[in-house]
Parts: C-alpha cells; structure tokens; sequence
C-alpha cells in the first residue's frame, strides 16, 4: 500500500513524522508524495496557537476529500490530538484514527489494528486526555530515532536532544501538550548523530523546546555545551547548531564553545519574548531587562561576528503602549540580525488566557507591522555591512530560470533565515555546484538576502 505523510508546525514535530515514516517503511509500505496515490495519508498536527491549530483543521478536511477517490485510511497524530482528542473524534468522523502523544510507544500496534483488522472504533474508546491532565511523554525509542527517514534533503538533519518544557511560561501550552522537559541520554544523541554522519549528513541542527536545559533532569545540570563539543569531533559533521536557547539557561560555558568551536555556528537563537520587566513578570519568564541586556553584550563581546536571533510576542494581556514602546526602542537598539514576531494568541487552559486585558486583534496586528518595518531596516542596515566579506556558501537549489545558484552560509538557518543568491555563469553545467560548498564575494544586499559570486 501506498502511504503519504502531511507534517504541520515545528522541527520536532518533522522528528516525529520522519520516525513514523521509518515506522512505515520498515513494514514495507511504499511513501509516495502525491495524496492522489495514497492508500493511506498520514497528518501529524500542531497544537500551538490558533493560526496553528486552524491549518491542521483545513488540511484534515481537505485530505478527508481523498477517501472519496483512492484513499482507504487518513491517521491523525500529534499535539493537536493530545490536547483535543475528545472534540477532534465527534468533529471530524472522516478520521479513521488518532494517535495522541501519549500513544507514541504503541503508535504501531494502532496503526496494524486499523489496516491490518480494520479495527477502527478502538481508537474511539480511549480515555479522553484534557489539558490539565499533564503527561510524562514517553519519547520513540532510540532505535526508532536511528530508523528515521531523514526529510530534509541530503545536506542537514534535524537531532532532537530532549522533550517537552518546564518553563512554565503563562502564555505556553506545551507543557500541558507534552509534558515536563525529558533529556534523551546523551550517548544516545552522539549515537545517532554518528548514524546522520554516516548517511551523508553535513549539518546538524541541534533542537529541543529549550535546549539549554539538556541534561539537568538526569545529569544534575545542563551538558549543552560538553554535548556540542562532542558532536564536532564526529568525521563527516562541518556545520553545527541549536536552536531554542533560552537566555537564562546561555552559560559562560556554552557561549565559549560557541566562540572557540569552528564547526559550531557562531549563531544564538534566544526566544526573549518581550523586554518590560512588568510582561516579563506576567509571562513568568525567568529574566529581566536588565539580565537581557548584559547577555546581549557579553556574547557580543566575546563572539564579535556572532549572528543573533531572537523572538519576541506582542500584544500579551495588559501590554500597556508604554510597554510596547519600551519593546520597540529595544529593537531598534538591540538591532538582531534575524527576528521573529508573534501576535499573542490566547490558549486554553493557560493563565494567561485568565488574565484581565486581552488586547485587540487590530492592537496586535499594528504593533506587529511596527517591530516587522522597523526590524527590515535593521536586517538590510546589517546585511549591508557585509559587501564585500567572503563566505564560504552551501549550494542547496538553482533558481527557477537558471540564472542564480541559491544557497546559505553557516549563519543561515535553513527555511527560517534569508539566503544567499549567486550570478550562474555557466548555464551548460547548472546543476554542477548544487550539494557543494563554494566561496563567495557578496557584492549586493536586499532586506534579508545576500547577493554574491563564487571567487
């Protein structure tokens, strides 16, 4: 039978769906990525926010239609399902089976149920979950982990080092989604890095929900930084990074390895969220302005040409204009390299979907476009900095009509960051340089791209 695979929401949901499709291969079945061909499709949702929550929805119903030409099973997993299982069954009878988070360990015995018995009403009798029930995830198997089926292409993977969160943001339902942050034994992270490496793997892109908490529930305290440096002695690995660093949790440590280390990007991901001491506090976030500034200058100062990325929400319940003229300044202060906005969306079950002052969509949407205008500036103003400076660039793609190679360097992250577009001098050979690295002039800028040639 043919099977197709739909994966929604973040990186460590694609782990999961790579794992699944491991799952399904081991077993015979054929992947195909046209949903037309499928005997069986497969969603793997996320949960997060609305937006979120809204896309898994429209794509469970538009790959419902398919049952009505050769689809025989659609399967729907992931956060979406742990958090609104008993809703999801009586709104959408087109699903023959979900499978929660918490049913991972037995997600194949679930799936052989259904198409080898046809057994579907099973998986309508579990025990509903709700939010406030907070599971203790139990994570794939390290087996499974080294059967995944990479997705990404043949130049990086994703390597998933721990799972849930325990921050206990007021605004974040993943802990209640997948439970407290549970690190994967780190012989077993360097196991299955050394596998990536062996099938060709260049770059590894190190992810958790917060990976500077890796190691502290069953080492006593964090080993991000020694787990890194083990990773880059691994033959075959060039590129290293992680995303998801929480600033409270960057050490002097991590951000030496950072600096000395020519393998690992020089590259800080820091989800700061907001800047006021007074959001801060009402988001439950464990640092404050003052220790966000100091971080910002101690990394510069030690990693000079170090890229920083950040994240930050606007429009949290009682975010005064003060307080969001506060978060403005600092952006144009701070000037990050990349950074991203989110509009707060309110999530059940929560505190802060308690919380008095929920701000109004339109309120959102203006401060949004405000910090995104005035960050494309400071991105174009630091892109600029970089004509004439050389970079060595991984190939990954070739534009439509030809005439540029399209590539990143070390400081990009793939699907997230800007690129770097290359003038192809040579049409005959097109496709010669692609999977290559190449050195690069950067003669050109746009608001988040660089323009270069090969020297």
């Amino acid at each position: 039978m043919n099977v197709g695979f739909i994966s929604l929401g973040c990186s460590k949901n694609l782990i999961d769906t790579e794992i699944t499709i491991g799952k399904f291969k081991e077993h015979n079945y054929n992947v195909v990525n046209d949903e037309e061909k499928a005997d069986i499709l497969v969603i793997n949702t996320c949960g997060f926010i609305d937006s979120a929550k809204e896309e898994a929805i429209n794509t469970i119903l538009e790959m419902a239609e398919y049952k009505e030409k050769r689809c025989k099973y659609l399967i729907v997993m992931g956060c979406l399902v742990q958090r609104y299982y008993g809703e999801l069954v009586k709104l959408l009878p087109e699903v023959d089976l979900w499978i929660k988070l918490d049913e991972y360990d037995v997600l194949w015995n679930k799936i052989e149920d259904l198409v080898k018995r046809n057994i579907v009403e099973k998986s309508k009798t579990k025990k509903i979950t709700k939010i406030s029930e907070v599971p203790q995830m139990p994570m794939f198997s390290q087996e499974e982990y080294l059967d995944r089926t990479v997705t990404t292409g043949k130049n990086y993977a994703y390597l998933k080092i721990g799972e849930g969160c325990s921050n206990r943001c007021t605004y974040c339902a993943i802990p209640y989604i997948r439970g407290p942050f549970v690190s994967r034994k780190k012989e077993d992270v360097i196991e299955e890095a050394k596998d990536l490496a062996k099938k060709g793997i260049r770059e590894l892109i190190i992810i958790a929900q917060d990976t500077t908490k890796y190691g502290v529930d069953i080492y006593g305290e964090t080993k991000l930084a020694s787990l890194l440096d083990d990773i880059s002695k691994i033959e075959g690995i060039k590129w290293i990074r992680f995303l998801y660093s929480y600033p409270e949790g960057i050490t002097d440590e991590l951000i030496d390895v950072v600096a000395k280390n020519t393998k690992i990007a020089k590259y800080f991901d820091i989800p700061l969220q907001h800047i006021s001491d007074n959001v801060l506090k009402r988001m439950n976030r464990k640092t404050n302005k003052k220790q966000i500034n100091e971080l910002i200058s101690k990394i510069r100062n030690k990693i000079p040409d170090v890229t920083l990325r950040t994240s930050l929400i606007v429009g949290f319940p009682g975010e005064t204009k003060e307080e969001f003229n506060e978060l403005l300044d600092f952006v144009k202060t701070a000037k990050f390299d990349k950074l991203g906005v989110f509009k707060y969306s309110k999530e059940d079950g929560t505190p802060a979907a308690r919380l008095p002052e929920q701000i109004h969509g339109n309120t959102k949407t203006s401060r949004y476009n405000k910090i995104m205008k005035e960050q494309q500036e400071i991105s174009r103003e630091n892109l600029e900095k970089k004509i004439g400076q050389k970079y060595e660039v991984l190939i990954e793609n070739i534009s439509f009509d030809g005439k540029y190679y399209i590539g990143r360097t070390i400081e990009n992250v793939p699907d997230i960051d800007g690129l770097v577009y290359i003038k192809n001098k040579d049409k005959l050979n097109e496709k010669n340089l692609i999977n290559k690295f190449v050195n690069c002039k950067i003669i050109n800028v746009n608001s988040y791209d660089l323009i270069g040639e090969i020297i």
